[in-house]
């Protein structure tokens, strides 16, 4: 299946708010629990960048795994940060999470140099990946841990709406579209690894680790003293 890319933005209010209100407990908790993983035992101190932050349920589950640090949460869809607010404000975490509205690469952030960057479920999004894997390029210090989860393109569109139908049958219509139209806009393993490559990441490690999701992790390499 050719990939069918989908906005770049959800910044209708009722789309944000079915995305906030959705059941994404296995998935985000598969986030902060994989990036354990693949970082076992490494602290994580300083200042975290959150690229698509979304209404920040993933940047409150690592703010709350990782007390250490703080984050700059960025999404640029006014209604996913309006409900990232108020989620923070009622979980305490607002002293520690700075949400930053911006839509890369046209829009700067409030720093260089990040001490990790983690994102979920924004590749998919972007018509070109680059977006992402040049901001991270740009915006992490050398050494720093990257950490990205995305979901995966199904071989067709009834693959894809066989996924819809086993993982989003309860949830309401608009967010099954979605989901589904996610699916379709998502990358495949060669691709991800061919951006990757392009963007002189290639030494970063891409995994499956579900029927719909990928993972890419690694440190940002610290320049050449040749």
């Amino acid at each position: 299946m050719q990939r069918i890319p989908e906005p770049e933005l959800m910044d209708n209010a009722a789309q944000a708010r079915a995305y906030a209100e959705a059941d994404f407990e296995q998935p985000h908790s598969q986030v902060i629990a994989q990036f354990q993983r693949c970082f076992a035992g490494l602290p994580v101190p300083g200042c975290v960048l959150d690229l698509g932050c979304g209404p920040c349920d993933i940047t409150r589950r690592f703010a709350l795994a990782y007390p250490d640090c703080t984050l700059h949460a960025v999404d640029g869809a006014a209604q996913m940060l309006k409900l990232g607010a108020a989620m923070l404000d009622q979980t305490g975490l607002a002293p520690r999470i700075t949400l930053v509205r911006a839509r890369l690469p046209d829009d700067a952030l409030p720093r260089s140099g990040y001490d990790a960057v983690i994102s979920n479920s924004l590749l998919h999004h972007l018509a070109d990946p680059q977006v992402l894997w040049r901001s991270i390029t740009r915006h992490a210090r050398p050494g720093a841990p990257i950490f990205i989860m995305d979901l995966l393109r199904p071989d067709s569109t009834a693959a894809a709406r066989a996924l819809m139908e086993r993982y989003a049958a309860g949830e309401p219509e608009i967010l099954r579209e979605d989901f589904f139209n996610s699916l379709c806009a998502a990358y495949r393993i060669d691709e991800i690894a061919a951006q990757l490559e392009a963007a002189g990441l290639g030494h970063l490690t891409i995994e499956t680790i579900s029927d719909r999701h990928f993972i890419v992790h690694g440190f940002i390499a610290y320049p050449s003293t040749r």
